[in-house]
C-alpha cells in the first residue's frame, strides 16, 4: 500500500512540487528513450504521472496518453494545466480502477515511495497493464542501504533492480541503466521492457 506520510506530502506541496517539476530543464533523456522504444502513436498510460507534464509531452508527441496519479491534488493541478489530457486517481500498487491494458506503460520515479515491501506488486500491476507486444518504461530514484525519508515526509525505499526485473515474467529488455537524471539530477535506475507477443 502506498506510504501515508508520503501520500501526506504530495497532498500539502502538490503546487510548490509542481512548480518545482516545470522549473526543471525537460527530461530529454528519458524523452528520446520512450520515442526509440514505445510502440508508435500507441494507446499510453503514466502511472504516477504527477502533475501532467510527462503525459503533455506524450500526448504533443502523437501517443493515445491518460494519466493515473495518488494524489487528487496533483490530479486537478495536471487537469487545469493540460486540459487536453485525460487525469484520474489511481493508487499503486492495486491501481483498481484501470481495468483495460495499453501498448505503451510509463512509470517514473514512483516505486522508491512506496514501502520496500509493495514494489514487487507494484511492478507485477505494471506488467499486467502491458498489451502482447507492448512496453514498460519503469524507473526508480536510487536509495542505496536502508530506506531514507526527506525532511518533508516523502519515503524514498531501498531495494535491488532484481526486485523489479522478477515481476517482468519472460519481458524482453530493451534498456537498462543507472544514470543521472537530466532533469532532477538524481540518480535513477531506468529499465524498458517488451512484452512478447
Amino acid at each position: 500500500m502506498a506510504d501515508m506520510q508520503t501520500e501526506a506530502a504530495y497532498e500539502a506541496n502538490a503546487a510548490s512540487y509542481s512548480e518545482d517539476w516545470l522549473n526543471q530543464p525537460p527530461p530529454d533523456d528519458m524523452y528520446a528513450l520512450l520515442v526509440r522504444h514505445f510502440v508508435s502513436g500507441g494507446r499510453t498510460v503514466d502511472v504516477g504521472c504527477g502533475n501532467g507534464r510527462d503525459a503533455a509531452w506524450l500526448a504533443k508527441a502523437g501517443f493515445d496518453v491518460v494519466g493515473y496519479d495518488n494524489s487528487p491534488a496533483l490530479v486537478d493541478l495536471a487537469r487545469k494545466t493540460f486540459p487536453w489530457v485525460s487525469f484520474h486517481v489511481g493508487k499503486l500498487p492495486q491501481l483498481e480502477n484501470v481495468t483495460e491494458t495499453f501498448d505503451n506503460v510509463v512509470c517514473e520515479t514512483v516505486l522508491m515511495h512506496l514501502n520496500a515491501a509493495d514494489v514487487p506488486a507494484a511492478a507485477d500491476r505494471l506488467w499486467t497493464l502491458v498489451r502482447p507486444g507492448g512496453v514498460l518504461y519503469v524507473s526508480w530514484r536510487v536509495t542505496e542501504g536502508a530506506d531514507q525519508r526527506h525532511a518533508d515526509g516523502r519515503l524514498y525505499s531501498a531495494f535491488a533492480p532484481d526486485v523489479v526485473r522478477a515481476a517482468l515474467h519472460e519481458g524482453v529488455v530493451l534498456h537498462e541503466e543507472d544514470v543521472t537524471s537530466a532533469s532532477s539530477g538524481k540518480r535513477v535506475c531506468r529499465l524498458i521492457v517488451r512484452r512478447p507477443v
